[in-house]
C-alpha cells in the first residue's frame, strides 16, 4: 500500500511540474518568436564561415519542434538558399536543444545536467554542420521544393500588440502546443511512477548502471528507430535514473530518440539521397554516444 501511495504521488507532482513547465517554456519561446524577424534570421544564416553554424544552432535551440517537425523548416531554409552547413547545423540541433528537453532536465535532472546537455549538443551541431558541408554532403540533396520559408508567421502584426495581449497570445500558444503531446507526458510519467515504484534497484542497476560500459552505445542504438516523443522519454529516464541507471546512458537514450526516429528517416529519404540520411543518423549516434560518456564521466 505505500508503494503504491509513493507511485501516485510521484505521479501527481511530476504532471503538475511538468505541465507547468511546459506551458511556461513554450510561452517564454512564442514570446520571443513575436519579434523575430524572417528576413534578418535568413540574412544571419546566411553569413560567413563557422558564424552561420552557430547562428543555425541557436535558431534550432529556440523552436520547440521534434524530429519530423524539423524536416519542413529544413526544406524551407534550403529553398530560402541557407547554406547547407547551416541547415544541418539546425537539422541537428532544433530537436536536441528543444527548450522543452532543456527545461525538463533542469528541472528533474539538475541545472549542471541541462547546461552540460546545452552545451554538448550545442558544440556538436555546429561541428558536424560545419563536417557535412567541407566533406561535400551537400551533393546528396535531392532538388525539393515546397513553399513557404522559415515558417516563422510574420503576417500578423504582433509586434504592435501591447505587452499584455502578446502574454496572453503566448500563454494560449503553450496550452495550444500542450494538448496534442499531454497523452505522450502523461504515458512517459505514469511509466515512470511504475518504474520508481516497483522497478528493483539492482535490475537496471546491472543492466544499465554506470559502470556498464556497453550501456551507452545501446541505450543510443535502443533510442534510434524509436519514436519517443522528449516528453515521454524524460520522466522515464529520471525514474530508470532514479534506480541506478548511469545519467551517460539516460541521456544517451533521449538524444538517440529525440534526434531521430524512424519517421523521420522516411521524411529525409523524401529530400536527402541514401548516403545523406545515413551521415545525420551516423551522426546523432555519436552525439548521443560522446555525450553519454561525457555525462558519465562528469556526473
Amino acid at each position: 500500500m505505500n508503494t503504491l501511495l509513493d507511485t501516485t504521488q510521484y505521479f501527481i507532482v511530476i504532471t503538475i511540474e511538468l505541465l507547468v513547465l511546459f506551458i511556461g517554456i513554450t510561452a517564454i519561446v512564442e514570446f520571443i518568436m513575436m519579434h523575430i524577424s524572417e528576413e534578418k534570421m535568413q540574412k544571419y544564416l546566411s553569413g560567413k564561415g563557422l558564424w552561420r553554424n552557430v547562428i543555425a544552432t541557436g535558431f534550432g535551440a529556440i523552436t520547440p519542434f521534434c524530429a519530423c517537425s524539423t524536416i519542413p523548416v529544413t526544406v524551407g531554409l534550403l529553398n530560402a538558399k541557407v547554406p547547407f552547413g547551416a541547415t544541418m547545423s539546425f537539422l541537428i540541433s532544433s530537436p536536441l536543444l528543444n527548450p522543452i528537453i532543456i527545461g525538463m532536465l533542469a528541472a528533474l535532472v539538475g541545472v549542471k545536467a541541462a547546461i552540460l546537455y546545452f552545451v554538448l549538443c550545442f558544440v556538436l551541431a555546429v561541428f558536424f554542420g560545419f563536417f557535412l558541408e567541407k566533406t561535400g554532403f551537400h551533393k546528396y540533396v535531392k532538388n525539393v521544393r515546397v513553399k513557404g520559408g522559415l515558417k516563422m508567421d510574420n503576417s500578423k502584426p504582433t509586434q504592435k500588440l501591447a505587452f499584455k495581449q502578446k502574454v496572453k497570445l503566448s500563454l494560449v500558444a503553450g496550452w495550444t502546443t500542450l494538448k496534442p503531446v499531454l497523452i505522450y507526458l502523461l504515458i512517459g510519467v505514469a511509466i515512470g511512477a511504475g518504474i520508481y515504484g516497483y522497478m528493483p534497484d539492482d535490475f537496471v542497476l546491472k543492466i544499465a548502471g554506470p559502470d556498464n560500459i556497453f550501456a551507452v552505445p545501446v541505450a543510443a542504438i535502443v533510442g534510434i528507430p524509436l519514436y519517443i516523443r522528449a516528453e515521454t522519454a524524460i520522466p522515464i529516464a529520471v525514474s530508470l535514473i532514479g534506480k541506478g541507471m548511469g545519467v551517460g546512458t539516460a541521456i544517451a537514450l533521449i538524444i538517440g530518440g529525440a534526434g531521430m526516429a524512424i519517421p523521420e528517416m522516411s521524411m529525409l529519404a523524401g529530400i536527402f539521397k541514401i548516403k545523406l540520411v545515413a551521415a545525420i543518423v551516423a551522426v546523432i549516434f555519436i552525439t548521443a554516444v560522446i555525450s553519454g560518456f561525457v555525462f558519465n564521466i562528469f556526473l
